[in-house]
């Protein structure tokens, strides 16, 4: 039978506690706000932006008229009209743009051949690769149905065309054809999302494997029972570290091998370079780990302020849905968290068959941050248990 006034006490003394707690009353508070956000704006939005560049080699009025309807098109971001297609297909390979449309020089001839026009395409991302596909071809057809009719006025409400300025087209009796260069080839959602998961179940492995120890062994007093001995934080911490990748390395044998056995992913950039990268990201979701458990001083503490950090890189770094789908806010977001960086390199190596030297950006990125947080967690290590 419960006793009512000592129940009352009971839940008093649990909020007393939650009080003496700022960090974790912080993150029970902000969690929902911040879940609810990420949920409401960082998944399934509305892919606008996406950032090409468009070749032209030709001149005339059909040319005007493509060029206005393309950047009057809220799926795209026309960064630039160029004349050099090698360089628009470099800025397409290195990642800068995610496709390069080409108009070819006799778009505007007055001729009996069809006009070819050429959608240079990032295909491994592959929702964006499948927006942009749809999206070109959508106006292209519809510029073809204009230009197949002879003596065509083109007015600002036809075929949902908006262009800055009025165009008459005469003497064009020729339909387009749209040609599609996927240059990774057909890339499925399971092929985009694989990588990612790998990355992320790194994260939440050493994240939480690395942080959960240490504030488990404060709290049942395992650590203090070591830091009795005349060992140095720096001892403890390094051989924590060292077990902890051993785990990771074999975890991370185990993903990469049942990603292929089960769902025939493929590596294009080999087995070793795919394997570095995920070590290399461990060792920065481990020392991660360390930089939050420096002061918590249980599991629980742990659990409320891993959280906050741990679910928005899930939602914003670009695991399930490209970063483009997102709020300007949240793209930039995206570049503080280190998932993003991991993600990038292991999408570069196992879809692209990019090398570690291709990728060097984003690892050198990740190895900065985990100078950081071993610099802050061995500092800020609460050797006082």
């Amino acid at each position: 039978m419960i006793e009512p006034k000592k129940f009352w006490w009971m839940i008093k003394k649990e909020l007393i506690s939650l009080k003496r707690h700022p960090g974790r009353l912080i993150s029970i508070l902000a969690f929902p706000i911040i879940m609810i956000l990420l949920f409401g704006y960082g998944m399934g939005g509305e892919m606008t932006d996406l950032p090409i560049v468009v070749v032209s080699q030709s001149h005339g009025d059909l040319t005007d008229l493509t060029l206005d309807t393309i950047k009057s098109t809220e799926t795209y971001h026309v960064v630039e009209v160029m004349d050099s297609l090698s360089d628009a297909k470099s800025r397409v390979d290195s990642g800068e743009v995610k496709a390069a449309i080409i108009l070819p020089s006799d778009y505007d001839d007055d001729s009996s051949q069809q006009k070819g026009v050429t959608l240079y395409l990032d295909s491994s991302d592959q929702m964006a690769s499948q927006i942009l596909e749809s999206s070109t071809q959508g106006i292209f057809y519809r510029l073809s149905n204009m230009v197949a009719a002879s003596q065509t006025s083109v007015s600002t409400q036809d075929a949902n065309i908006t262009p800055s300025l009025g165009h008459t087209l005469n003497n064009f009796k020729d339909d387009i054809s749209l040609h599609i260069n996927r240059i990774y080839g057909n890339i499925k959602y399971i092929d985009f999302l694989v990588p990612a998961i790998l990355g992320m179940t790194i994260m939440m492995s050493c994240m939480m494997g690395m942080g959960s120890t240490i504030a488990g062994e404060r709290e049942t007093g395992e650590l203090a029972r070591l830091f009795m001995t005349p060992t140095s934080v720096s001892t403890v911490i390094g051989g924590k570290i060292a077990a902890k990748l051993l785990i990771e390395l074999v975890r991370a044998l185990i993903l990469i091998f049942m990603a292929v056995l089960l769902f025939n992913v493929s590596i294009k950039g080999g087995f070793l370079q795919t394997f570095i990268v995920l070590v290399i990201g461990a060792l920065c979701f481990v020392g991660f780990g360390i930089m939050l458990s420096a002061r918590t001083s249980t599991q629980e503490d742990y659990a409320q302020i891993s959280l906050p950090f741990s679910m928005p890189m899930m939602f914003v770094s670009g695991v399930f849905y490209p970063i483009e789908t997102m709020p300007w806010i949240l793209q930039k977001l995206a570049y503080i968290f280190p998932l993003t960086y991991l993600n990038d390199a292991m999408r570069g190596v196992m879809l692209k068959g990019q090398t570690l030297g291709d990728v060097w950006l984003d690892l050198v990125v990740l190895l900065g941050f985990t100078l950081l947080f071993f610099i802050i967690g061995v500092k800020r290590f609460n050797r006082d248990v």
